[in-house]
């Protein structure tokens, strides 16, 4: 038996129950989770602002020690610790073939077939995104459990799966930061305080954090911000004094929500490029006049997963973490239980901490 956070429905609360889980079949692994953190898309799966099939165990962003393989598994062998990729790559589609991994058409088909039961009724039970890391076992395909890189904590390693690699990822491939170059950063969150991480070690310049919460300010500025603000209507102004009275290089959105897309968009210089990490629902609705896309020549683009090779990109990640460069634990403000995720959800929606991690 395995305890486990379930979604019965989408909107529902989470009810921790005991789960049974098979033996690892062809090409799968039986990872123990250290420890897993509470990511926003866990809580849009449960919303239903991004679709996952039910009843779930969500948790995507994972780390652990491989207990067991199943046949034709020899990427990972029992005792290696390993991150999951919560969207692993098939290496075949369309998107695969363009060298851009994090678009895989097939990337979340493991979301969609059971993959335990429920020890109370026997119901069938999907992993939400493919991965179920709310619970203290999970079974996934070999390619999704990557090696871990000696020198790193196994705990905060769960990190890696999604906030780092995302915040990594965004200052790193979609926005690509040159050194002296401004950057803001709008939503103070795990990605939010792993992006401006990365932005300091990209070599950014003024690096201003923005978010609601005074509360953030600390947070933030350990992260690498040199300047914080609290989010207004005049945000955009206030980031355009920080930066010349031009604006800032580079925009992060953490957030997914218009008005923040709409004032990212709005605060870097013309010629700026904005990236949008944060999911947002499809009530979300950003307008753009004609005359200014063609005016101030600025660049908005979409972000997946950081744009990140996994497999690639853990490494280099990696090598931050154990320079000093990177501190993964500066992104946890509180270490909970499964039966404390449903609380770490309500801190979510009110904008409070960083990234809550469920250590086992």
């Amino acid at each position: 038996m395995v305890r486990a956070a379930v979604l019965p429905a989408v909107n529902a609360p989470l009810q921790v129950a005991e789960i049974d889980l098979p033996d690892p079949g062809p090409g799968q692994v039986r990872v123990k989770l250290a420890a897993a953190g509470v990511c926003h898309s866990d809580l849009s799966l449960s919303n239903g602002t991004l679709r996952q099939p039910v009843p779930a165990v969500l948790g995507h962003e994972g780390a652990g020690t491989v207990t067991a393989v199943g046949p034709g598994v020899t990427v990972v062998a029992p005792g290696d610790r390993v991150v999951l990729n919560w969207a692993p790559s098939c290496g075949d589609c369309h998107f695969c073939g363009l060298a851009e991994p994090w678009l895989c058409a097939n990337a979340g088909a493991a979301a969609n077939a059971p993959y335990a039961t429920l020890a109370a009724d026997g119901s069938a039970l999907h992993p939400g995104l493919g991965t179920a890391a709310f619970a203290e076992e999970t079974v996934v395909a070999a390619h999704a459990a990557l090696p871990l890189p000696d020198g790193v904590p196994l705990t905060d390693a769960a990190l890696l799966g999604c906030a780092v690699l995302t915040g990594w990822g965004a200052v790193h491939h979609s926005a690509a930061v040159r050194p002296g170059e401004s950057v803001v950063v709008l939503g103070v969150g795990g990605v939010g305080l792993a992006t401006l991480q990365a932005a300091r070690i990209a070599g950014a310049g003024t690096i201003v954090a923005v978010d609601v919460s005074p509360a953030k300010e600390e947070l933030a500025r350990a992260a690498g911000a040199t300047e914080f603000l609290i989010a207004g209507e005049d945000t955009a102004k206030r980031v355009r004094k920080l930066t010349g009275g031009v604006g800032a290089d580079v925009a992060v959105e953490c957030v997914g929500r218009a008005d923040t897309i709409r004032t990212a968009w709005s605060a870097t210089r013309r010629g700026g490029r904005t990236t949008v990490v944060g999911i947002g629902g499809q009530d979300q609705q950003v307008s753009f006049s004609a005359l200014e896309l063609f005016y101030f020549g600025r660049t908005l683009s979409g972000c997946v997963y950081g744009n990140s090779d996994p497999a690639r990109d853990l490494p280099v990640v990696a090598g931050h973490v154990r320079s000093g460069a990177l501190d993964l634990s500066a992104l946890v403000t509180d270490r909970i239980g499964l039966d404390d995720i449903p609380a770490a959800f309500e801190a979510m929606v009110a904008g409070k901490g960083g990234r809550s991690l469920v250590v086992f």
